[in-house]
């Protein structure tokens, strides 16, 4: 155990208590010893009692990660492999699921690993290391993985802005093994995608709207099928595949619509029979309204609209403002699945800002379906900002 200590301001210590794993830097009276940024800390109340083990990032308004609350726990590359083994046999069901292959390993703070991500994809790993302390424990983690699993090829992409927050540049490419073919196919729940690891959005696909896509076929026979921020296409492919009669595309990305040409044809869909949509997703429902073209099944599944608390009045408005689009396009009886992935928009909110989006476009509703991410992106009971992803399934009344 390290010897340096970080002690608490008086009654700051509740947190720490309630095994909250993050300790801002607001609750620090002072630091004992000499550590370094990335070091192991003790932290202790501010009678000096030992209250648990993490390391420390002073550039960091999160000053300490916590690990371990156990005074005889060793962090050492023992634990970290223990860590490691203990969250991929959480996954062992998935792990043996030949329908799907590409999910989640290791969920960061939920998985008693704060900072690190580890997405499965086949015979790949990619990888994110997203605080300093993590970013410096890289040998121990690749070792690890290494041996327990012996990936193909482990991919960095720590490409992610919160890097920044923690003094850590930008890093993506190779650590070990063979490079990842690209694109690289999965399956999900039977269905086949190519993915672009390399470049993609997060590690490569939204892994964590998995179960909530296993929903979407139920409600997709002979529909018109609206798939907005498509990006690769996933929920259109299922939509298409459960026998929608058309399914419109729109991204802004180009290559992401390719992508989703070729996600169609490698499950035996016609792209010819659908159609694509490059364009700022608002502005082109926008003209759908005034073209009065209406849709019977509609999936809005957006980027993050707010990175950080002062964003989340900003991205209310656009919340609210591509819902009420929405339920401008859906026919009497439409469905709208519809999501987001900014967790400092609260599923309460979220609630209240469809409720709003509803009342505006004059629509009376029923929500018939809540989404959340799926269980390879577990929450921690004592870490509630593991829930970043919320949704609703709303059914738009006759």
């Amino acid at each position: 155990m390290s010897r340096a200590a970080v002690i608490l301001k008086p009654k700051r210590e509740q947190s720490v208590i309630r095994r909250h794993p993050w300790l801002f830097s607001g609750a620090i009276a002072r630091l004992e010893g000499q550590p370094v940024d990335g070091d192991l800390v003790q932290v202790c109340d501010a009678r000096g009692e030992w209250l648990a083990c993490g390391y420390l990032n002073q550039r960091s308004q999160i000053a300490v990660r916590l690990l371990t609350w156990d005074p005889g726990k060793e962090i050492d590359e023992h634990f970290w492999r223990t860590q490691l083994e203990r969250a991929i046999a959480r996954r062992a069901a998935l792990a043996r699921d030949p329908a799907t292959t590409a999910y989640r390993l290791v969920h960061a703070e939920s998985d008693g690993l704060p900072g690190l991500v580890v997405d499965r994809y086949g015979d790949d790993l990619v990888l994110q290391f997203l605080t300093l302390g993590m970013a410096q424990r890289q040998p121990a983690i690749l070792s690890a993985l290494a041996d327990l699993l012996a990936p193909r090829g482990i991919l960095e992409r720590s490409d992610v802005d919160v890097r920044e927050k923690e003094g850590l540049e930008l890093r993506s490419g190779l650590l070990d093994g063979r490079e990842p073919p690209q694109p690289l196919m999965i399956l999900e729940n039977g269905y086949h995608f190519a993915v672009d690891v390399w470049r993609g959005h997060k590690t490569g696909f939204y892994l964590d709207q998995r179960e909530n896509r296993a929903l979407l076929p139920g409600f997709c026979a002979g529909a018109r099928v609206l798939d907005a921020f498509c990006y690769t296409g996933a929920w259109g492919v299922y939509a298409a595949c459960a026998g929608a009669d058309q399914v419109l595309f729109v991204d802004s990305s180009r290559p992401a619509l390719d992508l989703a040409r070729q996600n169609l044809r490698h499950n035996r869909q016609d792209p010819a029979c659908h159609m694509f949509v490059e364009g700022d997703v608002f502005q082109v429902l926008r003209d759908f309204r005034a073209q009065e073209r209406r849709f019977d099944l509609i999936v809005l599944d957006p980027p993050k609209f707010a990175p950080s608390g002062r964003d989340v009045q900003r991205a209310s408005r656009a919340y609210k403002d591509v819902n009420l689009l929405a339920f401008q396009l859906l026919r009497p009886g439409g469905v709208l699945f519809s999501t987001s992935c900014s967790g400092r928009v609260s599923a309460d909110l979220f609630q209240k800002i469809l409720f709003g989006a509803a009342l505006d476009a004059g629509r009376d509703a029923q929500i018939i379906g809540v989404l959340c991410q799926g269980a390879d992106h577990p929450i921690a009971l004592n870490f509630p900002e593991g829930a970043y992803l919320k949704g609703l399934v709303c059914r738009a009344m006759e």
